[in-house]
């Protein structure tokens, strides 16, 4: 349902793509629009170069002039100005020279005076998918602090970053670099370092021998660069299932403009990324074979089958999450779940009626807390309601509460196995695509995904994620998951919620700062019962 209504949509994001064209229809200009089209984007070109290329050989690449170059990004800048810029080939060293001077001055003119950020992907393209150099000499060096993100595949990062290659017996002398999956990683760190930019240093195409089980992903999310989750700074894998098939031909022009495209939909980095790269698996796992070459990738639309997405784990020394770990389950509707700070509230809504509750005490005395998650913990078992603490999981666990609400940063200071072995059910706060596929690797009890609006609430790390994005979350993950929206939920809100197929919905401020809480909460569960039964 989301996808249809995006899809319709006439307002969709403007991005652009600036590279070749490829005569074959499988990569460049022609796979960035087909990429950018089919995830709800108005996509824009800019053509670098022309190639007469087909499946199995690049026979020639030949320039736009200057002027024609020069003049394409101003004239589209002028009328149809980008939300996001993929870069794929440039066909010399004064188109790129050319290219970060108007990013540089142009571009950030526009975005000073517009009052936006404009995304740029960089997909270093070096060598084609048959193996032809297509520009291996250029110095990528003019576009330092210019990128949010460069997308080179383990060849390219080899070319990027000097290091000395280790043998690996199973591949020939002129294969054998960055073998080892640390020369990866620290040659990806230091490009982002020099260039001052995300790293995503692709592992799909098949090279060192650590590579070939899965399609493993080194990402780099640099610090200085800066990132609207609290994941900045981190290197991660990403490890995604490998299809076996040869139709990778424009897999990496592919993997690019989808970033561009998701982040044009108003998606942070890392949800780009994780989304693009899910994206790409579908793109190859349904490919067909035009020519006698590799094939084309197809284009399948927004992923929504989690088996597509990666997991995600830890290459640098911050913390991790444990593996092979479930939580309680619970199986049954957890209902309208009002969130309070007050014990007397908390009391009076379980006395009208609520079966799911959460305390969440953010301040106060040690003591006077630990007084108040008790009490709370035994009016919840006198009512026979699921109640959740928040936070306080080490007191959660002493006095033998049904469950703990944690957020993500409380993912890797809590101990996560202890309060799985105790059996206490465990929900997890979730802002985006990332960080309900780091919650999903634990399994939790249910999942929050929030905020969908505006909350004055508590202050939030993220932007409202809108009715649009929880759909998306709903079909990723609704069918393994009780799914609980929350933030800025009210009375006139409840029926457009529910039409996202959320389970439950949790409420702060329309129960807390009603005249009547106890009143409030009636009139929203029975409401809320009523759009169950009807939507």
């Amino acid at each position: 349902m989301a996808n249809s209504t995006l899809s319709s949509s006439v307002n969709r994001p403007v991005v652009w793509t600036i590279a070749g064209s490829d005569s074959g229809g499988g990569a460049g200009i022609q796979a960035d629009l087909l990429t950018m089209n089919d995830l709800g984007c108005h996509s824009c070109s800019v053509i670098s170069c022309v190639t007469a290329q087909s499946s199995v050989a690049v026979n020639l690449v030949e320039a736009v002039s200057p002027q024609m170059f020069q003049s394409q990004l101003d004239t589209l800048l002028h009328d149809l100005p980008p939300v996001a810029i993929k870069i794929g080939l440039l066909a010399n060293q004064s188109q790129v020279l050319m290219l970060a001077s108007w990013l540089r001055e142009t571009l950030a003119e526009h975005c000073k005076q517009a009052g936006i950020e404009v995304s740029v992907i960089l997909d270093p393209v070096m060598f084609a998918t048959c193996g032809d150099n297509l520009n291996s000499s250029l110095d990528f060096s003019p576009f330092k602090n210019l990128l949010t993100l460069i997308t080179p595949n383990i060849t390219e990062l080899a070319a990027l970053v000097e290091i000395k290659a280790k043998p690996d017996p199973a591949m020939s002398e002129a294969e054998s670099f960055l073998v080892d999956q640390a020369d990866c990683v620290l040659a990806a760190e230091q490009l982002s370092e020099q260039l001052n930019c995300h790293v995503l240093a692709k592992g799909g195409d098949l090279g060192p021998t650590w590579l070939r089980d899965c399609a493993q992903d080194i990402f780099v999310c640099s610090e200085a660069k800066g990132s609207s989750t609290f994941h900045q700074g981190r290197t991660f894998l990403l490890s995604g299932p490998r299809i076996n098939s040869d139709n990778t031909h424009g897999s990496g022009c592919t993997l690019s403009s989808a970033i561009a495209s998701v982040m044009g939909q108003g998606y942070v980095l890392h949800d780009a990324i994780v989304v693009a790269k899910a994206y790409v698996t579908a793109g190859i796992a349904a490919s067909f074979q035009p020519g006698s070459g590799a094939g084309t990738l197809a284009r399948t639309s927004w992923p929504s089958d989690l088996i597509l997405y990666p997991s995600i784990s830890a290459l640098d020394s911050g913390p991790s999450l444990p593996d092979s770990i479930k939580f309680k389950p619970i199986v049954e509707r957890l209902g309208l779940y009002p969130v309070v700070a007050d014990l007397k509230l908390l009391h009076s809504l379980l006395e009208t009626g609520a079966k799911t509750i959460q305390l969440r005490i953010k301040e106060g005395l040690a003591d006077d807390i630990e007084q108040q998650i008790c009490s709370a913990i035994q009016l919840g078992r006198d009512y026979k309601a699921k109640l959740f603490i928040n936070d306080h999981w080490q007191l959660a666990l002493k006095h033998g509460a049904y469950g703990v609400h944690l957020g993500q940063e409380d993912l890797y200071t809590a101990d996560l196995t202890k309060i799985a072995s105790a059996g206490i059910a465990l929900g997890v706060s979730s802002h985006s695509y990332f960080e309900l596929l780091l919650a999903h690797q634990i399994a939790p009890s249910y999942i929050a995904l929030g905020h969908i609006f505006p909350t004055t609430t508590k202050v939030m790390p993220s932007k409202p994620q809108g009715l649009n994005k929880l759909s998306r979350y709903v079909e990723l993950l609704g069918s393994h998951y009780p799914l609980v929206a929350i933030g800025g939920i009210d009375e006139s809100k409840l029926e457009a919620v529910k039409h996202t197929r959320v389970h439950d919905i949790a409420v702060v401020r329309a129960i807390t700062q009603a005249g009547d809480p106890a009143g409030a909460f009636r009139m929203l569960a029975q409401k809320w019962e009523v759009c169950n039964a009807t939507v």
